[in-house]
C-alpha cells in the first residue's frame, strides 16, 4: 500500500549522529514540530557498494536541501555501532566520514516493515517445527520519502538494490510540491523552477499546452 497522501507512521526509532550519539528520532515528529519538510532515504546495507556513493552524494546536496527548508535522514537496517564505524572510515577507503545528518538503525525493522519495503519473500511456515522462513536479505530496498510540513507523504519511490538514485531529481520534486503550496497551481511533466506551472482546469491545461 502507497504511504503517498497519508501521514508519516508516528513511530521513534534508534539513530546515530557523526559524533557517535545514539537518540530516538521520530520522522513524522521531526516535519510536524521543526515545520520543515523531510527526505528520508533507506538503503539496504551499510560497508557496501552503492550505498556510500548515495550517502556522499546527498551530503554534497545538504545545502540545496536546506535552503528548501528540508531535513535530510538517511535509514537502514543496521545497528548504531555499525553505523558509527562506517562513519569513521574515510571515504577513500568505502567509508562516509563526512556525512552530518542523522542515520536511522531500524534494527528491529519496525519502521521498515510497517512501510513494506524489505526484501522479504516467499515466506514459509512449517507446521511441524513452527518455523517461518523467508527468502531474501531482510534488508530494506533503495526507498525514499518526501514529507510536508504536516506530516504528509507526498513522494514515495523505491528502487532495486543496484540502481542508485538521482539527488536532484529529490530537489526538483521539493520545488515542485513548494509551488504548488505556495501558488495553488500544478505543474506538468518535466516542471523545474523557473519553467510553467498551470492551473487545474480546463482552461488552464488549454492555455498551458497551447505555449508549450
Amino acid at each position: 500500500m502507497t504511504s503517498v497522501g497519508k501521514q508519516f507512521p508516528n513511530l521513534a526509532v534508534d539513530a546515530m549522529n557523526e559524533m557517535g550519539d545514539t537518540f530516538k528520532l521520530n520522522v513524522l515528529d521531526e516535519a510536524k514540530k521543526n515545520g520543515k519538510k523531510v527526505l528520508l532515504f533507506w538503503y539496504p546495507k551499510d560497508f557496501t557498494f552503492v550505498c556510500p556513493t548515495e550517502l556522499h552524494a546527498f551530503q554534497a546536496a545538504m545545502s540545496e536541501f536546506e535552503k528548501r527548508n528540508t531535513l535530510v535522514i538517511g535509514a537502514s537496517c543496521d545497528t548504531p555501532e555499525v553505523h558509527f564505524a562506517w562513519l569513521n572510515t574515510p571515504k577513500d577507503n568505502g567509508g562516509i566520514e563526512g556525512v552530518t545528518y542523522p542515520i536511522l538503525a531500524d534494527t528491529n525493522r519496525n519502521l521498515a516493515n510497517r512501510l513494506g519495503i524489505l526484501d522479504v519473500t516467499n515466506e514459509r511456515y512449517d507446521e511441524e517445527t513452527g518455523v517461518l522462513t523467508v527468502d531474501g536479505d531482510n534488508v530494506t530496498y533503495r526507498a525514499t520519502y518526501l514529507i510536508d510540513e504536516e506530516g504528509t507523504v507526498f513522494h514515495e519511490g523505491v528502487n532495486h538494490m543496484p540502481v542508485g538514485r538521482n539527488v536532484k531529481e529529490f530537489l526538483r520534486l521539493i520545488d515542485a510540491y513548494a509551488h504548488v503550496q505556495k501558488n495553488g497551481e500544478v505543474c506538468p511533466a518535466n516542471w523545474e523552477e523557473g519553467k510553467d506551472a498551470m492551473n487545474a482546469n480546463r482552461d488552464g491545461v488549454a492555455s498551458y499546452l497551447a505555449s508549450n
